[in-house]
């Protein structure tokens, strides 16, 4: 059974060469590009950590400093 890693080492065998090396550089641009992190489901055992107090001042700072523009910032 064709794997299809083979499919495209046969498909890029047929390029010219500079394509090949497009083709190389954009396997090394979509491996940088591949989202890392921590699945979803690993961080549910810290559901709950964070006391309500904590999670109210969150909430406030967020609600307080959202939609605001600092046209000093710059």
């Amino acid at each position: 059974m064709t794997t299809l890693v083979d499919k495209v080492v046969d498909q890029l065998k047929t390029l010219p060469y500079e394509m090949q090396w497009r083709v190389l550089e954009f396997t090394r641009a979509l491996a940088v590009s591949v989202p890392r992190g921590v699945a979803g489901p690993q961080l549910l055992r810290f559901a709950g950590t964070i006391p309500l107090d904590d999670l109210q001042l969150m909430r406030q700072a967020i609600e307080e400093g959202c939609e605001r523009v600092d046209t000093n910032e710059w």
